[in-house]
């Protein structure tokens, strides 16, 4: 079974149609009965066919936007749709036409672009999902068998054929091949994988047949998540955005009064009916704030998108606007900075007991990945009763009836050896049994690669190390990354402390006692493969493909959002006052003014999806 790997492409290309949009097909048929109407009025056709024409746009061009705001009224909430309509249809019954259809075409476009930028932002993350094929053929015991994809569990075996897409994540256990995986780590070249390296769904296999164990139901995928968590951010607001949502309802009550006003008063005084209810209708139109509200959105979901497609989770549209402000950045030190796949340089024994055998036993049971590193190092693994673990301090339990702890030297029992451990730059793990120190392993890491690099790209924020490591062991893994800030021996409470010391800091870590700085943070983002699930759901931010590159990166783009949005509101802004004050103390045409009011909500919506170009990011 072949999968059809050009089915993708081709549903991206269908899904990127304009025309799917009913905002475009309307404000299409708008503009054309617009055209068609001014077409006839030049050439001297009789009024009442132009006419027809023009009431026939607005009828196109404005339904949806006048039933969206009598649903509003009728929820006691007055929006600016509804004003826009209103406007136009109040120039139509004064014989302005022409001006009220002009009005009506460019909000109908105007929406429509901003429908196409919502689509795009949807579908720049939501096509990952087209890379999972729909079915996959799974193995058993009476042999090969086509099944749908999202049918498949944990456990179940898959048969992964040359040219075929991956149908979920999983562990190959027979086989060897080259995957492109660039969809979701990134990397430009495909990734070599033999028996017991981790394959993800909707990557390419290349040249060899795998075998591959699925270790996540479909709705847990990678892509899955990173799909879901974007979907997530997107329906969430930004403070700005609902600051200005809150504010758009007394101003748009504001400027309906003030736009009584100047029909009412000056009539009052003995003002002509029609050049009176004109100005008054350009004043409505030109005060309405639909710039404003345009301005903050589309600028942080084009960006979370664009942040998505790179392997960053950005979970709401908050977190998104809290990174652009962030002063301070901290890292965790293991599974952080370093690979996270720590490996036991010594064992020094103390009592006569097998240590490495016992605190193996112990610390299969952790998450840790010191933990994975001692167990890694002696596979036969003994029963273990009564375990215990306390983040930040060590694990325990009972093996062949005797109590075994194993952690850090803060915390238990110690000796002259530990200092010798630590001398030699590894991180000092004590075992104690029956609450007697019986032995010391030393454990050494690998710096990650690009680590260096991050730090050196966020040297202006003066990053931390926090670990929980002996102070030789952080003092030298921060030497190697450039940090001089070091705090070490540090417990979870200990983390949340300095945290809070930092002002508006970014805390990078991956571990079960990250999970409350990560909460404690300005912003927290966990290492996505190699993380913990609590410090996943903790985090703000999560990197899947534990590239530390990417935190500088998408801290960039966040600051870029920051200046995106600040420049649309000053855009948004300044077109309001101006033209405003040009129709209150001067006289503004009613086309200039929709001209002015409704090119400025295009300018702002096209700026804010600048941030979904490819060049935005800067890895």
């Amino acid at each position: 079974m072949l999968v059809d790997v050009e089915r993708p492409a081709a549903r991206s290309a269908r899904r990127v149609s304009a025309w799917t949009l009913p905002e475009v097909r309307w404000a299409t048929v708008a503009t054309a009965l617009f055209g068609l109407g001014l077409l006839a009025q030049v050439s001297g056709a009789p009024a009442w066919s132009w006419w027809g024409l023009y009431l026939a746009c607005y009828v196109t061009g404005g339904w949806q936007p006048a039933l969206d705001g009598l649903k509003a009224l009728r929820d006691r909430t007055l929006d600016v749709d509804l004003l826009m309509v209103v406007a136009a249809a109040g120039a139509a019954a004064i014989g302005q036409v022409f001006d009220g259809g002009l009005l009506i075409v460019i909000f109908a476009t105007s929406g429509a672009l901003e429908a196409i930028a919502t689509k795009r932002t949807e579908d720049s993350v939501r096509g990952l999902l087209d890379l999972t094929p729909q079915t996959a053929t799974r193995l058993t015991a009476d042999g090969a068998q086509q099944v749908d994809a999202a049918e498949l569990r944990a456990g179940d075996v898959i048969l992964v054929r040359p040219g075929e897409r991956i149908g979920g994540d999983g562990e190959v256990i027979d086989g060897a091949s080259e995957v492109d995986q660039a969809t979701i780590t990134g990397e430009p070249l495909p990734a070599a994988k033999h028996v017991g390296d981790e394959v993800f769904a909707g990557t390419l296999n290349g040249t060899g047949a795998l075998h591959v164990r699925i270790t996540r139901p479909a709705e847990d995928t990678v892509i899955a998540r990173i799909v879901a968590m974007v979907e997530q951010a997107s329906a969430t607001k930004a403070r700005t955005q609902l600051f200005i949502e809150k504010v758009e309802q007394r101003y748009s009550v504001g400027m309906v009064a003030v736009t009584l006003a100047l029909l009412v008063v000056p009539l009052l005084f003995g003002a002509a009916f029609e050049p009176t209810l004109l100005r008054a209708m350009t004043f409505m139109i030109v005060a309405s704030p639909c710039a404003l509200v345009l301005a903050t959105m589309p600028p942080l979901l084009s960006a979370i998108a664009n942040a998505g497609k790179h392997g960053v989770l950005v979970k709401s549209a908050t977190v998104l606007e809290r990174l652009g402000t962030a002063k301070r950045v901290a890292f965790d030190k293991t599974g952080t900075l370093t690979s996270g796949t720590p490996e036991v340089a010594v064992v020094h024994r103390i009592m006569d007991v097998d240590v490495l055998s016992l605190a193996a036993a112990v610390e299969s049971r952790s998450e840790h990945p010191v933990a994975r590193a001692i167990a890694a190092a002696c596979p036969s693994v003994r029963p273990v009763t009564e375990f215990v673990s306390l983040p930040g301090k060590g694990v325990s339990g009972r093996v062949d009836g005797r109590l075994v702890e194993v952690g850090s030297p803060a915390h238990l029992p110690t000796g002259p050896v530990v200092d010798e451990v630590e001398a030699a730059g590894h991180t000092a793990i004590v075992v104690c049994v029956d609450g007697a120190l019986a032995g010391v392993i030393g454990v050494t890491d690998r710096l990650r690669a690009g680590a260096a690099g991050a730090v050196s790209d966020l040297a202006e924020m003066n990053p931390v190390l926090l670990t929980g490591d002996n102070p030789r062991a952080a003092a030298k893994i921060a030497a190697d990354v450039g940090i001089t800030d070091v705090r070490a021996s540090l417990l979870p409470q200990d983390k949340v402390a300095a945290v809070r010391e930092l002002p508006k800091a970014i805390v990078v870590g991956d571990g079960v006692n990250d999970a409350p700085a990560l909460a404690a943070a300005h912003v927290g983002i966990a290492m996505g493969r190699s993380g913990s699930d609590l410090a996943l759901d903790t985090a703000d931010i999560v990197i899947t493909r534990d590239d530390l590159t990417t935190v500088p990166a998408v801290v960039a783009l966040a600051r870029r959002a920051r200046r995106v949005v600040i420049a649309n509101l000053v855009i948004a802004g300044t077109f309001i006052v101006v033209l405003a004050a040009w129709d209150l103390f001067g006289t503004l045409p009613l086309p200039l003014g929709v001209a002015g009011h409704e090119g400025s909500t295009v300018i702002v919506g096209l700026n804010g999806l600048r941030l979904l170009r490819r060049s935005a990011w800067r890895a």
